[in-house]
């Protein structure tokens, strides 16, 4: 169910794909709004680009809660991702929101972004030099992570 939902992809996202294969996958399904976010790395702070690792059964157990949250509002989510290397000015992360009602689609797509920034279990590194560097200061502890936790 969630694979088509949930997509992991290595390098860089075929934005045009995958959003025109949501939407000729989902605009018979009776959904009046089909809202996507499209996530583009700056060019920043002298980075040549992004790199990502992804735990994906955190990740899945995170998006499952999502798609049960849409559900209850006659909703789903989508998402995609990139693992490794994005260069930028290319997408690292797609999320999309499809609902019968605008207003659930509009308020539940900016909820899932910033909880995705928040909470998903990827981590960061920017390209400097062909090297990957741990982004720290733009990372966010997940909670209950940690030796200490």
């Amino acid at each position: 169910m969630n694979s088509e939902k949930l997509r992991l992809y290595d390098g860089a996202l075929p934005v045009e794909e995958i959003t025109n294969y949501w939407y000729d996958e989902f605009k018979t399904s009776n959904y009046g709004a089909i809202i996507t976010f499209v996530g583009v790395v700056r060019d920043e702070n002298g980075i040549d680009g992004l790199s990502f690792d992804i735990y994906e059964p955190i990740l899945n157990s995170w998006f499952e809660s999502w798609q049960q949250k849409a559900n209850e509002k006659n909703a789903i989510v989508l998402m995609a991702h990139s693992r490794g290397d994005v260069l930028n000015h290319e997408s690292s992360y797609i999320a999309a929101v499809c609902s019968p009602k605008r207003r659930v689609a509009l308020e539940m797509i900016d909820e899932f972004v910033e909880d995705f920034k928040a909470n998903a279990p990827i981590w960061k590194y920017d390209i400097i030099d062909g090297k990957r560097v741990y982004a720290e200061d733009r990372s966010t502890p997940i909670n209950g992570a940690g030796i200490l936790s």
